[in-house]
């Protein structure tokens, strides 16, 4: 029963986790689902699904690196303002919840105007940069649930 419970905290911190970037969100959440599967001796969830939950997993990571640098693109950032978006977003958690949300802002927009770009161009690459990393929080959250709901349909069918 405790290794029961101590799989529901692991789900829930990682959920958690898709928002907060100090935490690895669907890795947590997957070894959450992955101690449950081994408590209940891989009775109700088999290595079909934990499989599907692990790529699904590391399809997150592709999802983490590919939104922002998306975000970053279309409104043509700089390496410094990528820089300054991950020592942003750092900085932010010391500063929560207003820091989570306006550190990845301002450290993209110091980055641009750090490369020479007049503050509206840096206001536009901040403010790209940041809707980047929104999408990828949205889209984690997407996997997050989804994985929530296989392993609950395979835990129960």
């Amino acid at each position: 029963m405790l290794y029961y419970a101590l799989a529901v905290v692991l789900i829930l911190v990682g959920i958690a986790g898709v928002i907060l970037p100090a935490l690895p969100g669907l890795p947590l959440v997957f070894g959450g689902m992955l101690l449950a599967a081994w408590a209940g001796d891989f009775q109700q969830i088999g290595w079909g699904t934990l499989v599907v939950l692990g790529l699904l997993t590391a399809l997150s990571f592709a999802v983490d690196i590919f939104s922002t640098a998306i975000g970053a693109q279309r409104v043509g950032a700089s390496r410094k303002a990528l820089l300054g978006t991950v020592l942003g977003t750092f900085a932010g958690l010391f500063f929560m919840p207003i820091g989570l949300l306006a550190g990845p802002f301002i450290g993209a927009l110091l980055g641009e105007l750090w490369h020479g770009r007049e503050f509206r161009q840096a206001t536009k690459v901040g403010l790209g940069t940041w809707l980047g990393i929104l999408l990828g929080v949205v889209l984690k959250l997407g996997l997050a649930f989804a994985m929530l709901g296989l392993f609950v349909f395979a835990w129960i069918f």
